[in-house]
């Protein structure tokens, strides 16, 4: 019995060991892809995609290439990656996708390329947030439009706060131009009005704690409670 346990914990120590290798792939196209991809250089991007780099090998916090552009802000070699084909809903060790991570980040035109390349709107972040709940907390009017254009968008979704999009734009907002503008927004868009947070505060109770004037009124024209 010991025997039998000893060498299936060989067997799936091995296979661990070529799963790793696999996914640290180093060979001379991906470090000329890691390269190009620092120096955001789209032309040199794309001649090692050609020479075989791995659109899909991870690194050790399980990023892909894409993941990587875009937390170095690389956004033209990013978008030849998509437009190659890579992955817009592989996720790191921390849960972001690239569409996540570029709704997070306002970089609208990566948005708009992962939404046409196959975004899946069912995969959250650590927080079990959309790809629109931070970008409307964190203001990006623009990335905001783009997303509410697809109208499949799960612009409800509540996430481990148990918050939607519109509570974290007033909560986490500062009631400024660009969340006023994002509300408005999500009122066009069909946002519901009258979800609550867990405490059974609603945004327009939100609103008017927080003394978001404009806000306010948009919330009561529209016929929020």
């Amino acid at each position: 019995m010991k025997l039998f346990f000893y060498a299936a914990m060989l067997i799936s120590s091995l296979t661990a060991c070529a799963q790793k290798n696999n996914t640290m792939s180093n060979t001379p196209a991906d470090q000329q892809l890691a390269a190009a991809i620092k120096a955001d250089d789209a032309v040199a991007v794309a001649n090692a995609l050609k020479a075989g780099a791995g659109k899909e090998i991870r690194d050790g916090e399980n990023r892909t290439p894409l993941m990587n552009a875009l937390y170095q802000n690389r956004l033209e070699a990013a978008k030849v990656l998509i437009r190659a084909g890579a992955s817009v809903n592989a996720q790191d060790r921390v849960l972001n996708t690239p569409f996540l991570y570029a709704g997070a980040s306002g970089f609208t035109d990566i948005v708009r390329l992962c939404m046409k390349s196959g975004a899946d709107y069912t995969i959250f972040n650590r927080y079990n947030g959309s790809a629109l709940i931070p970008a409307c907390e964190r203001g990006h009017v623009e990335t905001v439009a783009a997303i509410l254009e697809d109208k499949k968008f799960p612009i409800d979704h509540i996430n481990r706060l148990g918050w939607t999009a519109l509570l974290e734009a007033i909560i986490l907002g500062n009631g400024g131009k660009a969340h006023t503008k994002i509300v408005q927004l999500l009122i066009k868009a069909g946002a519901d009005l009258n979800i609550a947070d867990q405490n059974g505060i609603t945004p327009l109770a939100h609103a008017r704690k927080k003394g978001q004037k404009e806000i306010v009124i948009l919330l009561e024209n529209a016929g929020a409670r």
